[in-house]
């Protein structure tokens, strides 16, 4: 492929992410009348403009150099002369050239040029594409990566973004180990995909065994995890295993472990700390070999500073933590999974599913607050309600629609008066949007948070960032 360089971020030595040098980058996200075709990622470290224009074949390829480059997109609705990024005094901007169709920031035709602020969405013909500021890396980033050429180190742990391929790339490492694991993130972000590639890339002969604490009646938990003897408690009509038995020689994954009652803590915490297990109603203890992987979407260290978990558990559970970003902080990769949940559920078909522009921009837009988890739901009713048509906004649920609409003005009343708690950080929050001319990533990363978090302070507090944004 045309410009290709070899991507060895993946082996490259791992640094704090705040010590890493940062680079700005433009991601082909998705094609929307040919969602399966590949994602890529354009380094523009060094470069002053980038032109897009229509390849003449159905692959991404790159060429030139000297501080500008040719992208050339397989999508006949590209001009050959479309479209033009260049940088001017540390700001990269957008302008038509000319094209036929036009070019569109975040949904909005553009007259001649715009500025680009980071996270910003590009639509060129049926192509969309998401530019991205100041996103640390590790090692050497080749100028383009196609999705197509990722080697993952297992299933389901492909990515575009450097950063999480950092992460990923950390997990194969840990993996060979028998550290326990703790995955942070909200739900349904994928943390049981994770555990199950860490257990793939393990190599353990037993089972993966997942187990979700929170599922699981209270006064059952016990018996479940560690078995009961028959007759231990009524209905215990025959001796149980228990899933940790059933995990031995493989890997336990507890998914959200912060719902674990305290007695069962204190249970798990003598099975980690013994290799043994003593079954409900039992007195022989039982030896097992397991690899423990925990996940949460809440804080363990805030609960072990409410006594709603026990703090030498954490110790023990603490080997390796990684945390897996909401499907709103990763939409660099939202291509990547909409390619992969189509070829899952429509095998046969997901080669002619296509969607309108209106549906892919918002699938763009949306935030999806429940992750892949609504994603994978949204695509499947889409795609059957499409039947053999292409999936059009209207096929998309109300709230993915909603996305593309502006909200409508709320009446005005008196705001509630803020705690002094409040008021300080919403005071910070100015204070930073006004340092980093209104760069919620910059910000996010000077207060140490996710993006989504920022973005929930502002709405909570009224801030807009728009405001704060230099011409």
């Amino acid at each position: 492929m045309a410009g290709q360089a070899p991507d060895t971020t993946a082996s490259a030595e791992f640094e704090a992410p705040n010590r890493r040098p940062r680079r700005s980058f433009l991601f082909v996200v998705l094609r929307a009348d040919r969602p399966l075709t590949p994602s890529a990622r354009v380094s523009l470290d060094g470069l002053k403009s980038v032109s897009l224009g229509r390849s003449t074949d159905e692959a991404i390829s790159i060429s030139g150099g000297e501080g500008s480059i040719s992208l050339r997109l397989p999508d006949r609705r590209i001009s050959s002369s479309h479209a033009r990024l260049a940088c001017a005094g540390g700001r990269w901007s957008i302008e038509d050239v000319g094209s036929k169709n036009g070019t569109f920031l975040n949904g909005a035709r553009i007259p001649e040029s715009a500025p680009l602020d980071d996270d910003d969405l590009i639509e060129v013909g049926h192509t969309f594409l998401l530019f991205r500021e100041q996103l640390p890396v590790s090692g050497k980033i080749g100028a383009l990566l196609d999705s197509a050429d990722i080697v993952p180190p297992a299933p389901g742990l492909a990515t575009l973004l450097p950063p999480l391929a950092d992460e990923f790339a950390r997990l194969a490492v840990v993996a060979a180990s028998k550290l326990p694991v703790i995955i942070g993130g909200e739900s349904g972000a994928g943390k049981e995909l994770v555990a199950a590639a860490i257990h793939k890339m393990s190599r353990r002969p037993g089972a993966f065994q997942a187990v979700n604490c929170g599922a699981i009646p209270a006064a059952l938990v016990e018996s479940e995890l560690f078995g009961h003897r028959k007759g231990a408690f009524s209905g215990a009509d025959e001796d149980r295993p228990g899933l940790i038995r059933s995990a031995d020689r493989g890997t336990l994954f507890l998914d959200e472990i912060g719902d674990l009652p305290l007695p069962a803590q204190a249970t798990l915490l003598r099975v980690l700390q013994e290799s043994e297990v003593v079954p409900v109603g039992g007195t022989r203890a039982t030896k097992v070999d397991f690899r423990l992987i925990a996940a949460t979407h809440r804080s363990l260290d805030d609960l072990a500073g409410n006594e709603q978990f026990r703090r030498d558990l954490l110790a023990r559970l603490s080997g390796f933590s990684v945390r897996l970003p909401s499907l709103r902080e990763r939409r660099e990769d939202l291509g990547l999974l909409v390619a992969a949940l189509l070829r899952r559920h429509f095998p046969d078909r997901a080669d002619s599913l296509t969607f309108s522009p209106g549906a892919a921009r918002a699938l763009l837009s949306y935030r999806w607050p429940l992750n892949v988890r609504e994603l994978e739901k949204c695509l499947h009713a889409a795609a059957v309600l499409a039947g053999t048509a292409w999936i059009e906004l209207s096929h998309l649920p109300a709230a993915v629609q909603a996305a593309l609409e502006a909200p409508a003005p709320s009446p005005k009343q008196e705001p509630e008066p803020l705690s002094a708690e409040g008021q300080a950080l919403r005071d910070r929050l100015v204070a930073l949007l006004e340092q980093h001319a209104g760069n919620v990533t910059r910000v996010a990363e000077a207060m140490g948070k996710a993006r989504n978090q920022i973005h929930r302070w502002m709405d909570r507090y009224s801030i807009d960032p728009e405001r704060y944004r230099k011409p």
